[in-house]
């Protein structure tokens, strides 16, 4: 089947389903546009700011157009294109933009409270510490799992078998562009801070910027190890988790939708003006089997491979706990709710033709990763518009590594918040000191990544293979026959 056909149709329903569906439930839950949001009622220039409708949606698409909806269609694509497809639609459109939107709505309706503290006010205290609890769990294991990916991606040295090391141009080109994102976000929020600048003077500021800090990144790549960049991004996740939203995140953020949005609008164009055939079968069956022989079934592996993208959980955190507090009028919240998920949605469909172009004899390509499908299809397109191959490379490892960042660090504020709502004081009168402490933000934050970098290293695996020798040593150590004792008489029976 043609791919330009399903990119149509696929762009038919999600507008579709944002200008009915989501305007309906604008309509039904209720919408004040002349209510004071949150953001006004309890401003404190750090979590709660009031912020335009397009800072606010920046800030939300790119915190949750993470990994998933690139990894994840591509992935589920063994079962065919059109479970996935429908999957993409009918989940983005009536679960994911519903959640997102409904999270976001909740949370301004009351106060700017996050899912968690909202549930206490139904479930109980108890309810609500599990989910914090839980909430907490969930992003130290995302923050590992992201800076893992960010630190292999920007990784300037790859070792052969042989022992030579060759170095990663594009790897290290996309840090630089990443560090001077950040000092180019600092200074694009103080200058929106002190000017108010509108909107499209803004635009096209983001829009220089990114030129700039893109032309000097290619000119200036930085060559550091994945360990040491552990380091960097753990240094920045904690500056990113204290510091003001409108400092950092906020700014960092709009500069990085921009990104994305070139990254989006040039396969959409690529897919419309090259659109290639769907070489991927429609559909695999119910179960497939891989090459190891392991089979995998549609019902749940399908609908668990393509969380981001349909519906995931993860968005009613960053609904709930950050883009809340920044809402400056209600009527904002279908457009930063329903449609950044839409917009995300379409990213999905797009990884979908993208992998559906290149499979091979109906099947996804073997010896790839899905970022590696995705890279190299987007920038073919961009080539085929005139784009050096070397700057559509760098391009797309610069977007790959956004798509983690970017979630990266709204994971991590989270979870300081997370841990400082499971600690937070209940009782009447002060605190207890040590309660202070672990409520405090600059403590929960060093808490929240040190157990996140932990995670993120090898070596617990080694621990565990260390403790397995010492307890069998010590079991070996308790028998009347010394284990090797025994063993050496047992192979000798075979000798």
């Amino acid at each position: 089947m043609n791919s330009l056909v399903i990119l149509l149709i696929a762009a038919a329903a999600l507008l579709g389903g944002y200008l009915l569906y989501g305007r309906f439930l604008a309509g039904t839950w209720g919408i004040d546009p002349k209510a004071k949001t949150p953001a006004y009622l309890h401003e404190d220039g750090k979590d709660y700011v009031p912020s335009s409708k397009l800072t606010v949606f920046a800030h939300q698409f790119s915190s949750i157009a993470g990994a998933g909806p690139v990894q994840g269609p591509i992935l589920a694509a063994v079962f065919g294109w059109v479970p996935v497809l429908l999957w993409l639609l009918v989940g983005g459109v009536f679960f994911g933009a519903v959640q997102d939107f409904g999270a976001l709505y909740a949370s301004v309706k009351n106060d700017g409270k996050s899912i968690g503290m909202i549930i206490e006010k139904y479930i109980g205290k108890k309810g609500r510490r599990f989910f914090s609890l839980f909430c907490w769990l969930f992003t130290l294991l995302v923050i590992a799992a992201f800076t893992s990916m960010v630190s292999s991606t920007f990784n300037s040295f790859t070792a052969a078998a042989d022992g030579t090391v060759t170095l990663n141009y594009n790897g290290a080109a996309a840090a630089t562009i990443s560090m001077l994102f950040i000092a180019a976000a600092m200074i694009f929020g103080l200058l929106q801070k002190r000017f108010s600048m509108k909107e499209g003077v803004k635009a096209v500021a983001a829009i220089a910027l990114l030129a700039v800090m893109f032309a000097l990144g290619m000119k200036l790549p930085l060559y550091l190890t994945a360990s040491q960049w552990n380091f960097v991004v753990m240094a920045y996740l904690f500056a990113a988790s204290v510091m003001p939203m409108w400092l950092l995140m906020q700014p960092r953020d709009y500069l990085t939708t921009f990104m994305l949005l070139g990254m989006i609008i040039g396969a959409f164009f690529g897919v419309l003006f090259a659109h290639p055939d769907m070489n991927l079968n429609a559909f695999n069956g119910f179960a497939v089997t891989s090459a190891s022989g392991s089979i995998s079934y549609l019902f749940p592996t399908l609908f668990v491979t393509i969380a981001c993208g349909a519906v995931s959980g993860f968005h009613s955190l960053v609904s709930s706990g950050t883009s809340s507090k920044t809402i400056r009028n209600e009527k904002d919240m279908l457009f930063v709710g329903y449609g950044a998920m839409v917009l995300e949605t379409l990213l999905g469909v797009l990884s979908l033709i993208i992998v559906g172009a290149v499979a091979v004899n109906g099947n996804v390509p073997d010896g790839l990763t899905p970022f590696q499908i995705f890279s190299a299809g987007v920038a073919g397109f961009l080539e085929s518009f005139g784009v050096p191959n070397s700057a559509a490379n760098v391009f797309m490892t610069m977007c790959v590594s956004a798509l983690a960042l970017t979630s990266l660090d709204s994971v991590a504020r989270i979870g300081r918040m997370s841990f400082q709502e499971l600690f937070a004081y209940e009782g009447e009168g002060e605190a207890p000191s040590w309660q202070k402490l672990f409520t405090n933000k600059y403590f929960s934050t060093v808490v929240t990544l040190a157990l996140g970098y932990v995670l993120c290293l090898g070596w617990l695996l080694d621990m565990s293979s260390a403790a397995a020798v010492i307890r069998m040593s010590g079991h070996c150590s308790a028998q009347p026959t010394r284990c090797w004792q025994h063993s050496y008489s047992s192979a000798s029976q075979y000798s």
